[in-house]
């Protein structure tokens, strides 16, 4: 096995253990669908598109997984998302 050979199978390995985590908002009866939609587009970068059926979801299932991704890009997020009055979590 080639030295390049090597390399590439250690990134595939690392990749493939990299553990991801998922931002999870929850369903309130404070915030409104437009502060829901506009929170989720800043904190999340998410698409209007996007928000909005995520904010649907939220609203009729309950809860939704808006983000998934490591830990370290995840946490910011999420203290944005609480920070904004939803409720969040990273599972």
């Amino acid at each position: 096995m080639s030295t390049k050979e090597k390399i590439q199978e250690e990134a595939q390995v690392d990749t493939k253990e990299q553990h991801l985590n998922e931002i999870v908002v929850y369903n309130d009866d404070v915030n409104t669908f437009d502060h829901v939609i506009d929170t989720l587009i800043y904190a999340c970068d998410h698409s209007p598109e996007q928000a909005e059926q995520c904010a649907i979801l939220v609203h009729y299932k309950g809860q939704c997984t808006v983000k998934t991704g490591v830990y370290d890009d995840l946490e910011p997020r999420c203290t944005m998302l609480l920070d904004a009055g939803l409720s969040a979590e990273i599972v």
